[in-house]
């Protein structure tokens, strides 16, 4: 007998990149978002600029973009923030010129804070995203 139920079609899972092989590398500057917000901030034009200008001088690398947030939110909502977040990102850096096809993106949503005080600042550190590299 039929399920009554509406069936979803089962959704082919997003390879997830081994980041294992990236590193991170201090030129490549991390990006601030406001809360619970993936557009991009006025201050991050600067940062981006700079961030491409490296990856061009740099083409034998491949990027990958983390999204990160703070702990706000549950952890399925804050994930899918994350993922907007580096995805803005990735779409900035491709309209500097960056080839899309030499960036990935991955978002750890609230997984992996760079702070733990139960603070504003604290949570403002967590919401952003920043970068690894590795060569092609």
């Amino acid at each position: 007998m039929p399920s009554e139920e509406p069936q979803q079609p089962e959704e082919q899972a997003a390879e997830r990149p081994d980041v294992e092989e990236f590193i991170a590398v201090p030129e490549l500057r991390v990006v601030y978002f406001d809360f619970d917000k993936a557009a991009l901030r006025p201050d991050a034009a600067d940062t981006l600029s700079g961030d491409a200008e490296w990856l061009k001088e740099n083409a034998d690398t491949v990027l990958l973009i983390e999204g990160h947030c703070d702990e706000k939110g549950t952890t399925e909502y804050n994930q899918a923030l994350g993922d907007r977040r580096a995805q803005s990102v990735k779409e900035s850096l491709a309209a500097s010129g960056i080839e899309p096809e030499r960036m990935t993106t991955i978002s750890y949503g609230k997984e992996r804070p760079v702070c733990t005080e139960n603070t504003a600042e604290c949570r403002a550190q967590n919401r952003h995203v920043e970068f690894r590299v590795k060569t092609r």
